[in-house]
């Protein structure tokens, strides 16, 4: 950039210089040599900045990540919507007779079933029948299997299956539903 600029200004002195000389007849060497020595101290001044070099457009921000446990209280909001479960596990159930309960008990294990399986598939651990004898090899992993009573030595283990364990192998839950997580379900208020 600076040899080009220097070559372009000395080539324009050049041109002032034969000027001078062919106008003026005689050749004092400041009206040959100024245009040079001019030519040279603007070639060497700072270029003036232009214009920004383009930028790409910046990218559009990410959207807002949802906050941690967001998913599990959306399902826990459905869970209430469709089987009041929220509502059955806080009330106070011992001023109730055991037949008035698992009357309840059907409503709600019927939607809470229906929104479980509509969003989250299950299967056992375990596929064994709870009472069963079963064996535990090495190698088990410990987040799935728990075992519990007298546990010593190393595997293998024998022990009776209490319970099968669950493992979720699909869950799909809907996208934010445009409010706050954490209102699980909304108050009602029938206007009269």
């Amino acid at each position: 950039m600076l040899l080009t600029r220097l070559l372009l200004a000395l080539v324009l002195a050049a041109a002032v210089a034969a000027g001078n000389f062919l106008v003026a007849g005689d050749a004092p060497a400041w009206r040959v040599g100024a245009p040079f020595a001019l030519a040279v101290v603007v070639a060497l001044l700072p270029s003036r900045p232009g214009a920004p070099p383009a930028r790409e457009p910046a990218a559009p921000p990410p959207p807002p990540a949802e906050p941690p446990g967001t998913e599990a209280l959306g399902l826990l909001g459905l869970l209430q919507e469709q089987g009041r479960f929220v509502d059955f596990v806080t009330e106070d159930l011992a001023p109730y007779p055991d037949e008035q309960i698992g009357a309840a008990v059907r409503g709600i294990h019927e939607g809470c079933r229906k929104a479980l399986d509509e969003r989250v598939a299950l299967e056992p651990v375990l596929r064994a029948v709870e009472g069963e004898m079963v064996t535990i090899e090495g190698g088990f992993d410990p987040a799935a299997i728990r075992l519990t009573g007298n546990v010593g030595g190393g595997p293998p283990f024998r022990g009776v299956l209490r319970h099968a364990g669950w493992r979720a192998t699909r869950a799909t839950f809907p996208a934010g539903r445009g409010r706050d997580p954490h209102i699980i379900a909304p108050a009602e208020v029938e206007i009269a």
